[in-house]
């Protein structure tokens, strides 16, 4: 069944078309704490060399986490799994996108959110013309 998924959709793990690149071309360069896996081999158009991730369930770009999203565009040569990096104590965990889940932010006045809209303090002044 899983196959089949993976023939009819793209979204959904690898394609076809991902899995025999990653068979014939494919260098395994790591894997990030949710599970996605990154992989390097052969050339792109402009002669670097092609990386890609094959993600652990949906494809979701924002899954990707800051340190690998570098790798991944070329800004850094070094992949996050050769560094030895330590975050900073006031940086954050990386976190998916949640445009459109349960999860999504959802202010206060808004639609999807119970209760009131908060009152014009008054504070802001319209622009008008001639004025």
């Amino acid at each position: 069944m899983k196959s089949l998924l993976q023939i009819f959709t793209w979204w959904n793990g690898q394609t076809i078309g991902t899995r025999f690149h990653t068979w014939r071309f494919g260098k395994r360069v790591g894997e990030d704490a949710a599970g996605n896996v990154y992989y390097e081999g052969g050339k792109d158009s402009e002669g670097r060399t092609r990386r890609w991730v094959i993600y652990n369930g949906y494809a979701e770009a924002s899954a990707i986490p800051p340190g690998w999203h570098g790798w991944m565009h070329h800004r850094t040569d070094v992949s996050p799994a050769d560094e030895n990096y330590k975050p900073r104590e006031w940086q954050k965990p990386h976190r998916v996108n949640a445009t459109g889940t349960a999860d999504a932010y959802r202010p206060q006045g808004s639609i999807s959110h119970n209760g009131e809209r908060p009152r014009v303090t008054g504070d802001y002044d319209a622009w008008t013309p001639r004025s």
